[in-house]
């Protein structure tokens, strides 16, 4: 099969903004503790947020990129707008949304790295539904084939299920993601008949497989991939699938073979995002008219670099940065070399 190139990019998603705060001793936070700590400088942003930037500072001119998403009517929802229509996103669907405010996360973490976060539930980014994607149909319809259409979390399921039925009718390569705690909805509703590509985590994948959490604590990460992907690809026989798992690499699905990555070993100064930046070097590769298991390679590589900004987006992801990331790396395909070397991630 000949690879698609594509020229446009349509996502939904959260758009959003969070805090992260250190705290003191790594016990776990009592249910009615009171605990001292300091915020951390870093700014955190939401899964949408962070992909299509992504993908439009890596591709430029060579893709446009139109999120669809709510934010609140608040200097918050603001900013973000600001500095999503800096990095070039058209953002003609994106709306604010007076009475609602800008999702936000709290993010709490140990000082032996583990933590967890606090996310708005009532907030712009849960009113996005199936009007704002109807919004975008003229949209979708024009790009076709060349375009890709994209579905993260953050939003209710039904308004990306909403993007990924409409993106089928008119051709759209389709591309998704979907929590932990979603699967169960997700299997049963039949909607990853309406993705060309998932990309999750490790847990996630075993969860969207039905792998029980016993047996994810039991078995090879190696092992539950493969079982993962051989599970889905039995009932979705043309899903293609990018599982990631933190430092232990990669793994990739191409309908016949199973792919690992390893990740690269670089000085972290914070992980959170990586997961996405890795999703958005796929799909820029995919965009470039790479094969999954050459995008997976820049996947890799754009994570590598997201993990050394302690920001969720790294605000400075140069050709350069790249092609040292690359370096790092003990073989790379000649195509995502050329990609480096020519096309990406600007001069």
């Amino acid at each position: 099969m000949i690879p698609r190139t594509f020229d446009g990019l349509v996502g939904t998603g959260g758009i959003g903004h969070g805090s992260f705060f250190l705290l003191e001793g790594n016990e776990t936070l009592g249910r009615e503790e009171s605990r001292p700590g300091s915020f951390l400088d870093r700014r955190d942003y939401c899964k949408l947020h962070i992909i299509t930037h992504y993908v439009k500072a890596l591709l430029g001119e060579r893709i446009s990129v139109y999120p669809i998403g709510r934010v609140g009517d608040d200097v918050d929802g603001q900013r973000l707008c600001r500095e999503m229509a800096a990095v070039g996103l058209d953002l003609r669907f994106v709306r604010d949304v007076p009475g609602f405010p800008t999702l936000f996360s709290f993010c709490f973490v140990y000082p032996d790295g583990s933590g967890g976060n606090l996310t708005t539930g009532h907030s712009a980014s849960g009113t996005v539904d199936e009007g704002a994607v109807i919004e975008a149909e003229a949209l979708l319809k024009d790009m076709g084939s060349r375009g890709i259409a994209l579905a993260v979390p953050e939003v209710p399921l039904p308004a990306r299920r909403a993007l990924l039925e409409r993106s089928s009718r008119f051709g759209l390569f389709r591309a998704a993601s979907f929590t932990r705690a979603e699967m169960d909805e997700v299997r049963a509703s039949g909607m990853l008949d309406h993705v060309d590509l998932c990309a999750v985590n490790l847990e996630e994948a075993a969860a969207a497989a039905g792998i029980p959490a016993q047996r994810m604590r039991e078995t090879e990460p190696g092992v539950i991939a493969r079982k993962a992907a051989e599970e889905l690809a039995r009932i979705h026989p043309s899903l293609q699938l990018s599982i990631t798992a933190g430092k232990l690499g990669s793994w990739s699905w191409d309908g016949n073979s199973l792919t690992f990555d390893p990740a690269l070993h670089l000085h972290v100064a914070g992980t959170s995002g990586a997961g996405d930046a890795h999703f958005a070097g796929i799909l820029s590769a995919l965009a470039a008219g790479l094969s999954l298991r050459e995008a997976q390679e820049l996947g890799t590589i754009v994570a590598g670099a997201s993990v050394t900004s302690p920001h969720t987006i790294h605000p400075a992801v140069t050709a350069e940065l790249l092609r040292s990331i690359c370096g790092r790396r003990a073989r790379t395909s000649d195509r995502v070399t050329s990609l480096l070397d020519n096309d990406i991630g600007g001069p």
